[in-house]
């Protein structure tokens, strides 16, 4: 089985046989399904699902919540303390951002129900672009339907087969597909390592006809923060344009949660690109490019995934900018968010759990070092009311299995300290070793 899913040998060859046993009891399936199950990466996931049903663990993915996914949700009825979601400052549910999005539906309707290009700009998307655009300080803003799409459409859009990429190994999948469907020469770095980027750029910025850097402002995957300054000064030594994903990082980072550049006190400015997403504290769903008057120009007039996509659902951009007022007019939203955090990272690493690089923002991982142990972890503690999701192999080497908490500033200090005491209870003695098997 793939990386052994953190199982002994023995266990593993036993586990092996029974799943092989299963297959031949099944039969060989038709045609049609014969051939969707050879497509890349089905027969994994397939393996998955029998090895995760033979060891007894529950599907921790996709399970429905029945109401508002907050510091609490409710999952098949009964209500769970929650850090599976992005809702960072507690506006997902905040009643003047559903009015928003209420008053927008009965004005507009639901849908733009075509391109923005094409008839279905509405004045609500115009509004949310300045608004963003101010937050940053910069020239404008562009908005689109899609977060992931954002980085595919924009990075496979501004460069070509001539141009360089280097990004952050860490960087976020929707980011490295637009790179790679740019066609542009791609080069990643070690995660959140100026020095070996710098070396990679140095090496290869001369043989490139534009260079972009691409980082986080915030790693979904670890909770940490890169050295702003660092790479600033660098793209503007090798002449590159500095690109900054701040899905996580908005609302999150920063004294009034203005993001990497407020924390590391930087002018917008000197970043080229802004991107983020609409889907995290801002409550909706979508994502923005912000930056020179120039380039939104000529994005909105060019880059496939705005002109031929429809316009976002204008409830959706309705709901991101009282969301996005909410955020300037209520900073100690964002102070409870981080002292929350750095509750929770300071009673983690006190209960000797495995952090990482987490910056105690609004990301904590805790590693288990194997996709089983975190599978089983994720289940106790959800048994426990106690709702977090495991990220597993091939996600992140099995080695580096975890749990990815997401802090709010709605969860309580009691909340934290029952989580905390909860895992090491469960990472504790013979249970550890049973998680570890």
């Amino acid at each position: 089985m793939t990386q052994g899913f953190g199982l002994s040998a023995t266990a593993r060859l036993a586990l092996l046989q029974r799943l092989s046993k299963r297959k031949e009891e099944k039969g060989p399936a038709p045609g049609a399904a014969r051939a969707f199950r050879e497509l890349p990466g089905q027969r994994d996931m397939e393996l998955i699902r029998e090895a995760a049903s033979a060891l007894g663990l529950e599907n921790p993915f996709f399970r429905p919540h029945e109401g508002v996914a907050s510091a609490t949700t409710r999952i098949g009825n009964r209500e769970v303390i929650n850090y599976g979601s992005y809702n960072y400052l507690g506006l997902n549910g905040d009643a003047r951002v559903q009015a928003a999005a209420q008053a927008a539906i009965a004005r507009h309707g639901v849908s733009a129900s075509a391109s923005r290009m094409v008839s279905g700009e509405r004045p609500v998307h115009g509004e949310l672009e300045a608004a963003i655009a101010a937050h940053y300080g910069v020239d404008a803003a562009l908005a689109f339907v899609s977060g992931h799409a954002t980085n595919v459409t924009v990075l496979g859009h501004l460069m070509g087969p001539r141009d360089l990429i280097l990004q952050d190994a860490a960087i976020h999948n929707s980011a490295a597909e637009g790179a790679r469907l740019s066609g542009a020469r791609r080069i990643a770095f070690a995660h959140n390592d100026w020095r070996a980027a710098e070396r990679e750029l140095g090496a290869a910025r001369r043989g490139a006809r534009r260079a972009l850097i691409v980082i986080e402002g915030h790693y979904s995957m670890d909770g940490d923060i890169p050295d702003l300054p660092r790479f600033i000064e660098m793209a503007r030594r090798h002449d590159a344009w500095l690109m900054v994903d701040e899905a996580h990082g908005m609302g999150v980072v920063g004294a009034t949660g203005h993001g990497i550049h407020e924390h590391c006190g930087v002018d917008a400015r000197e970043v080229d690109i802004w991107m983020g997403t609409f889907s995290k504290t801002l409550s909706g769903c979508g994502g923005y490019i912000a930056g020179n008057a120039d380039l939104v120009a000529w994005l909105k007039h060019s880059a496939p995934g705005f002109v031929y996509s429809v316009g976002m659902a204008p409830a959706l951009a309705a709901a991101a900018l009282e969301s996005l007022r909410i955020l300037a007019a209520e900073p100690e939203r964002v102070a409870r968010l981080q002292a929350n955090s750095t509750l929770f990272l300071r009673l983690a690493k006190e209960a000797g759990l495995d952090t990482g690089t987490s910056a105690g923002f609004a990301i904590v991982p805790v590693i288990v070092g194997s996709s089983v142990g975190a599978a089983r972890l994720s289940q106790a503690l959800f048994d426990r009311g106690i709702n977090v999701q495991p990220i597993l192999y091939p996600a992140v080497p099995d080695s580096s299995a975890r749990l990815r908490f997401f802090l709010s500033s709605e969860h309580t200090e009691a909340q934290i300290r029952q989580t905390v005491a909860a895992l090491r209870a469960v990472m504790s003695g013979t249970q550890q070793a049973e998680l570890a098997r």
